[in-house]
């Protein structure tokens, strides 16, 4: 398994998480809020330790990644306040 592929199946137990793909465990969507975060945290601390280490595509799939998934984490936890 190379970077990439490692940060991708982490991206995409995110989406799990957050009820955008079907969770394979169990065939049907569900959301995991406090999953979805803890895989974006973990997302964004190996963004800062593999900082300089990374290729030019590396940092871009990572970088891109966490935007997404970040993105869909505030679609799901902001509230509207009148």
């Amino acid at each position: 398994m190379d970077f990439s592929s490692f940060v991708l199946s982490l991206a995409t137990t995110g989406m799990v998480h957050l009820g955008e793909i079907v969770d394979p465990a169990v065939g049907q969507k569900r959301e995991n809020l406090d999953g979805a975060k803890q895989l974006i945290e973990i997302l964004a601390l190996l963004k800062e330790k593999t900082e300089g280490n990374l290729s030019a595509e590396e940092a871009q799939l990572l970088e891109g990644l966490l935007h997404e998934l970040r993105l869909s984490f505030l679609g799901k936890t902001k509230t509207i306040q009148l």
